[in-house]
Order: C-alpha cells, then structure tokens, then sequence
C-alpha cells in the first residue's frame, strides 16, 4: 500500500526522536544485535540518568530508551561509545543477522558481513534518504532471519554461496557470498530509484522483480520456500569452540539498567536477538553457572517454558496515549495468577493498532472501551 507524499517516515532513531505520552523516545540501531560490554554499560548508565531506567529490545534486534529528558546529551554519548557512526545513516542502519552464527551452527559465519555491510551503507550518500523501516537481513543458512520479512537479505545455501532474498522472499538468485554486500547496497540504490511514497520493498507492485532485473539477475535454483520463524533461543547452547553462549528472556523484552549494568560486568560479548531477548556469549562454563546463579533471580529468563516468552504486549498506558489499557499491568498480574485467558503465544495491544505485534501466529488480546477482546487470525 503506497502512501501519501505528505505522510512523512516518522521511525524514530537517535537523532531523530519520538515524543511519545512519557517523554522522548530514542531508538539506537544495532547492526546484529551486537553490543559491547562497555557499550552496555553506557546503555544502562543512560537509562538511569537520562531515561526512565530500562532498555527496551526491539524485534530488529535494537535497543530503545524511553522518556529521555536530554537527547542531545544521549546522542553524545552514543557517538562517543561508537554506537552513532554516521548522523546521516543512524535510522536506516537496520541489519539483522543469525544471532548465533559464527559461535553454534549455520552454513557460514555472517559476523563480517554485517560490519561490512553498516559499512559500505554509511558511505553510500544516496541511501541516507532510505525509510527507516527498510531492514537488511543476513542469515547464515539457518533459516531464523529469513522469515522476519526484510526487504534485502541473503540466505547461506553453503560455505560459499548465498540465496539472494528480496522483500522477505528467496528469489531463486544465487549469489557468492563473498559479493553479498556489494549486491544489497545495489538492491538497496534500485529502490531507492523506482520508490515513490513507498516505505518497503514489499509495497511496490512487482518490486522484487525489478530489482532482480535491474541487477542483471535471474532465478537459477528453485526459490525456498520461506520457513516458519523459530523460537528465540533460550538457555544453555554449546558453542562450536567449546564455549557457552546462554540465551535470557526478559518480560515485554525490557533490560533495566541495573540488570544490565550486570551483563557487562560479565565482560563478554552481548547480543540483542529479534525476538527481544539477549544472548551472552564466549562464557566457559564456570563462568555460565555462575551467570545463571547471579542473573536468573534478577529476572533474566532461562527456562525455555516460562510463560513470559509466549506474551509480548505493546506500551499501553500510561506510556501511550492512545492505549485504553495498562496493557502489561494486566499481563504481569494474569501470569503471576497463572490465569493467562488463552494458552499459547499471545500478544496483547492497547487499541486496534497491534503496536509491537509479531510476525508469527498470535492470539491477539486487543483492549477495547468494554474490556478484552480475542482475535484470532
């Protein structure tokens, strides 16, 4: 669905922040979920001083900070710590890669195309005008990314070669690897070219085939199809190397700042996975128990059947003026009650919006003027 010209993007990013009920919303893009330690660390000491003390992860692998009193002085800060690269490319630096690649699984290891790939984004000046809901996905044959729908993307068919996958879809192409990053950049200046009002790829009729052909491309395998989106992974994962990686849920996928402050203390490598939780990577096994000892009470989640991983909700009051619910309020009290109104994944929205609503099969639980109502779809 095309839209209107006068109808601006207004995704939020560092610089360019939301005035949402509580106050500034800053959105900070992390190009595969990878944090540092001391970038953590940042994190939650910006949460504390200048938001409302909690990290919020979102389903691009992003962090966001709530009710910032000084967005001047975070964006500082976040350009200081390296998390601000380019002022001109910081909302459209929306890469998602196999959160696990490179360290458990996969068909090939995904990390250096990712820094490569933010790289050659920032320096192409024509791609700073791309709408910040444009998503670059880069999976390692897995299959986990694939299905979150980005506009460019490819898909590890083998230790050298790559499905080239536009507006959420395997093309059929085959790509080397090794050229993937030169290949999205292109895909990316092609719709750029032809968009008008469109913010997605998936919005301009036949686009993904345009792309194909402006790129000199043709389908040379049959196409994949797309596979279910899996389970965030949660728990304890061996590594290929030996290490540990544990992967930690958190409720509505919110990271409080002391909570992280902890994380880095860790001083290992963090990533922030699309499904709103966190994997902390590179532990030996000591270092894991002890993790798990010191972390699982202080409410990161490592028991894959908790319920708190089959709801996400969205703001809702009083974090949205538009919600007619305390959206979470009610989630925290039907769990801790053990009276959840529907099994199964679940994702409960203040209004008709469905802000924040996954991809994959819910039972929506939308609040409305009388109450609750179930959907299914």
């Amino acid at each position: 669905m095309a839209r209107p010209r006068s109808q601006p993007d207004a995704c939020p990013g560092a610089l360019q922040v939301h005035q949402a009920a509580d106050g500034a919303l800053a959105r900070v893009r992390l190009p595969g979920g990878v944090l540092t330690p001391t970038q953590i660390q940042m994190l939650a000491e910006a949460a504390h001083t200048l938001g409302n003390g909690e990290l919020e992860l979102t389903s691009r692998g992003n962090v966001q900070l709530r009710a910032v009193s000084d967005p001047t002085e975070f964006a500082t800060r976040l350009a200081d710590s390296g998390l601000l690269p380019s002022p001109t490319h910081e909302r459209v630096r929306n890469i998602l890669a196999s959160p696990l690649s490179g360290r458990s699984g996969g068909e090939s290891d995904v990390r250096n195309l990712v820094r490569d790939l933010d790289q050659a984004l920032c320096n192409e000046a024509a791609l700073a005008d791309l709408p910040g809901r444009v998503l670059f996905t880069l999976d390692d044959g897995r299959g986990d990314v694939t299905p979150l729908g980005g506009d460019f993307g490819i898909r590890a068919v083998s230790g050298t070669q790559s499905a080239l996958v536009l507006a959420g879809r395997d093309t059929g192409a085959r790509i080397s690897t090794a050229d993937a990053v030169p290949a999205l950049i292109q895909a990316a200046r092609v719709f750029a070219s032809i968009r008008d009002a469109e913010w997605r790829l998936a919005e301009i009729e036949d686009g993904a085939n345009r792309v194909l052909s402006e790129l000199g491309m043709s389908p040379t395998d049959i196409p994949d199809r797309a596979a279910k989106e899996p389970n965030a992974p949660i728990g304890w994962i061996d590594q290929d190397d030996g290490l540990i990686t544990l992967g930690g849920g958190l409720p509505f996928g919110v990271l409080g700042a002391r909570l992280a402050e902890f994380l880095a203390a860790v001083e290992r490598p963090v990533i922030v996975t699309p499904w709103k939780t966190v994997l902390l990577c590179d532990l030996t096994e000591h270092m894991a128990e002890q993790v798990v000892r010191v972390l699982a009470p202080m409410g990161l989640i490592f028991d894959e059947n908790s319920p708190w991983l089959h709801v996400t909700a969205c703001t809702g009051k009083p974090g949205c003026n538009k919600a007619l619910a305390d959206v979470r309020a009610d989630v925290r009290n039907a769990i801790e009650a053990d009276q959840l109104p529907v099994s199964g994944d679940q994702h409960w929205s203040g209004c008709d919006r469905l802000c924040g609503r996954p991809r994959a099969e819910v039972t929506d639980i939308v609040a409305t003027a009388d109450g609750y109502e179930y959907r299914t779809r």
